[in-house]
């Protein structure tokens, strides 16, 4: 391994140093001036990279009963929750149908121009 002994961290400084001897004053400062805006963009975009993830409130409502609730009012609840419940499925799947409808309609288009 002849080529690792040829390896300095103090060889690198001193080629540095020659290298940063040969140059004008005004190649100085505007190397100067890259490297800050360089590692002022790598400093924004690290900073900008950590977003807090939001908290959400997870709000949980139930409904009071009084405890001398017949099974005839349990079951009439039920019943009204149910159609409720099949409503709000049918919406959905109405919503679903349609959104479904859309992306063919675009899957058609884009097959339709050879994508």
């Amino acid at each position: 391994m002849t080529f690792l002994k040829y390896i300095s961290p103090l060889r690198a400084l001193r080629d540095l140093r020659g290298y940063l001897a040969t140059r004008k004053k005004h190649e100085l400062w505007f190397m100067i001036l890259a490297l800050v805006v360089t590692f002022g963009i790598i400093v924004v975009f690290v900073k900008d990279s950590h977003v807090p993830v939001p908290y959400k409130k997870n709000i949980v409502y139930v409904d009071s009963w009084p405890i001398t609730r017949t099974e005839a009012e349990i079951r009439a609840k039920q019943k009204v929750d149910e159609a409720k419940r099949q409503e709000e499925e049918a919406a959905f799947q109405e919503r679903q149908k349609k959104r479904q409808a859309d992306f063919k309609k675009y899957d058609d288009w884009l097959k339709k121009h050879g994508i």
